[in-house]
């Protein structure tokens, strides 16, 4: 019994080892497929990846095969249930990552086909410009003429900008006019404050009237007694 306990920690001891092995190489497998180049061929250190990938998995089929025959070898007083869920979420966690490497080597043959498509579309489109100067003029006269098109459009828009700046201020002016055109209307309405401003003006009047006769008269002093 004490061999067979062994044998058990020893079997998913290792399984977990190849589950986390597993597991590291899917994050080198997975980044083929988003590289901005993908090459046209499976490099070898792609397919290197994908075969240890396939290596680990098999080693763990024959490990989960070898953890079950160990637990029907045993009585049904020892075998556990906790061994059993252990034993099932093995199966479960392989099966994963077998599901896991298919998508992964299908988005990897996608992602290259689709690199492909468009190198070969690339390479018609400059094999038939090369052949057809005429065309390939045309399209370069196309490609200015959206260009200036574009920048008429920027320009435009900078313009359309402007105006409605302006008017903006235009609108800010005739509002601050009428708040004015208030102002001066409730104070007329209020009855002694035309009085009271008219005074306040001719006080001032009559303060500069004193002050330019002061002014006057020091300078006349002061070309006398030069």
């Amino acid at each position: 019994m004490s061999s067979t306990g062994n044998g058990w920690a020893q079997l998913r001891q290792q399984a977990r080892a190849l589950e986390s092995q597993t597991e590291n190489l899917f994050h080198t497998y997975s980044q083929f497929s988003s590289t901005s180049k993908i090459p046209p061929r499976p490099s070898e250190e792609e397919q290197k990846t994908e075969s240890q990938i396939e290596e680990l998995l098999e080693k763990r089929e024959n490990l989960v095969a070898q953890i079950s025959r160990l637990l029907d070898s045993e009585s049904t007083l020892t075998s556990s249930a906790l061994k059993q869920n252990n034993l099932s979420r093995h199966r479960e966690i392989l099966r994963e990552h077998e599901g896991e490497l298919a998508r992964i080597r299908s988005q990897i043959s996608t992602a290259r086909d689709r690199a492909n498509l468009l190198s070969n579309v690339r390479s018609d489109i400059d094999a038939y410009r090369s052949s057809n100067p005429a065309d390939s003029e045309a399209d370069y006269m196309l490609d200015e003429r959206d260009r200036i098109d574009r920048s008429h459009n920027t320009v435009d828009g900078v313009l359309s900008q402007a105006y409605a700046i302006n008017e903006n201020f235009g609108v800010q002016r005739d509002t601050l006019s009428n708040v004015n055109r208030r102002i001066v209307g409730a104070a007329s309405q209020i009855p002694g404050v035309n009085s009271l401003i008219g005074k306040i003006g001719a006080k001032k009047r009559r303060d500069g009237i004193i002050l330019g006769s002061f002014i006057a008269l020091c300078c006349l002093a002061l070309l006398y007694f030069l």
